[in-house]
């Protein structure tokens, strides 16, 4: 069955959340955006493209609209300054307007890259997403953070800017590899970590209808994640106060993904990022020795690698100090006061940090 969120900045609704098993809402959601005999450029990578890119541009041309196709490389490594100015000779050789638009289908890397190219070009043009990954659909399509990375340094250069539509297809699901769907599933298990304890212990319980893609499973977990983050993007849409916990497991995560070059998916960094967080967490106290097992013990059951080498904790932790999520020369962590309450805190030491990811960097 199909389900509808509306995403509200100032009490006002700004754009609608469907998930949907297939696309063929997609061009009746787009009409009620009112945007009629204009053109539609859907940036789209390597990856997806080939799969996905025929049958939206074909529903989109549903619309009375022209639609266009840009392609670029898939891979973190594309999430650049370069690829924005190659869309941005598209669309200027293709005399796209302030009316036109943009759509992001892929993964997060290509919700990022395409929400910065519309937030910036002929300063600011609509669009929507089309989220492909896991890790899109429940996490970066939601909430209008979009950016690239800059030389080496992750999400340095963005904006908040929101989309007009979020439009969930959840059987594309069907066709990720294993390593990429359980790469999404971090921020699944992320947000019953800060926010919700029930949630975090529905996903152990229903391990195995989760990894079978049952889709009514899928479709429950999917809405309910996308309701977590709701709640807290409204409440802080930008990133001044609570917004800042869904950053939880981020600081050393990206600083293990940019010392491992990007080898690492970053749902994969963001899990090795969580669990030094909750073991500093446990150290201090404030959750027990069996709360941390069961996370790490959640990690086990979905795969995701539980260490890395070819890294050194000293790098990691002067790597962490480069983060944007560093408040002068403090570095801010999100801890918990318990699973399913997260807290901002800015009293980590590097002691700490080093004790965390003992036995994660090896």
């Amino acid at each position: 069955m199909s389900k509808s969120i509306t995403i509200h900045m100032d009490k006002k609704p700004i754009y609608d959340i469907k998930i949907e098993r297939d696309f063929n809402m997609l061009s009746e959601s787009f009409l009620k955006l009112g945007v009629k005999g204009h053109k539609i450029c859907i940036v789209t990578d390597s990856n997806v493209g080939p799969i996905y890119a025929n049958a939206v541009k074909k529903e989109l041309e549903k619309t009375k609209n022209e639609v266009y196709v840009y392609t670029f490389e898939a891979g973190e490594n594309n999430k650049n300054l370069d690829t924005v100015q190659n869309v941005y000779e598209f669309l200027i050789k293709n005399n796209f307007d302030r009316k036109d638009m943009l759509a992001a289908l892929g993964g997060g890397v290509v919700g990022d890259l395409t929400g910065y190219t519309a937030a910036t070009y002929l300063r600011g043009i609509d669009f929507i997403q089309i989220p492909t990954s896991l890790l899109a659909q429940v996490d970066s399509s939601i909430g209008g953070k979009t950016g690239v990375d800059f030389r080496a340094y992750k999400n340095m250069v963005g904006a908040f800017y929101q989309p007009k539509l979020v439009y969930m297809n959840i059987s594309v699901l069907n066709s990720l590899s294993k390593r990429l769907f359980n790469s999404g599933f971090g921020e699944l298990i992320k947000h019953g970590l800060i926010k919700d304890r029930e949630f975090f212990n529905w996903l152990k319980t229903n391990v195995k209808e989760i990894k079978a893609l049952n889709q009514d499973t899928l479709e429950k977990m999917i809405e309910t994640s996308c309701n977590i983050k709701k709640n807290v993007v409204e409440n802080d849409p930008k990133e001044q106060a609570e917004r800042a916990l869904l950053n939880f497991g981020h600081t050393l995560g990206h600083a293990i993904e940019k010392l491992m070059d990007f080898k690492l998916y970053h749902g994969e960094c963001v899990v090795l990022g969580m669990i030094a967080a909750l073991k500093i967490t446990q150290m201090r106290g404030l959750i027990t020795e069996k709360e941390y097992e069961a996370a790490y013990e959640m990690f086990k059951l979905y795969e995701f690698p539980l260490t890395v080498t070819g890294i050194s904790i000293e790098d990691t932790i002067l790597v962490s100090k480069s983060d944007k999520k560093m408040e002068g020369s403090v570095i801010k962590f999100i801890l918990l006061n318990a699973v399913g309450n997260a807290y901002i805190d800015r009293t980590v030491t590097e002691d700490e940090m080093r004790k965390a990811l003992e036995n994660i960097i090896i």
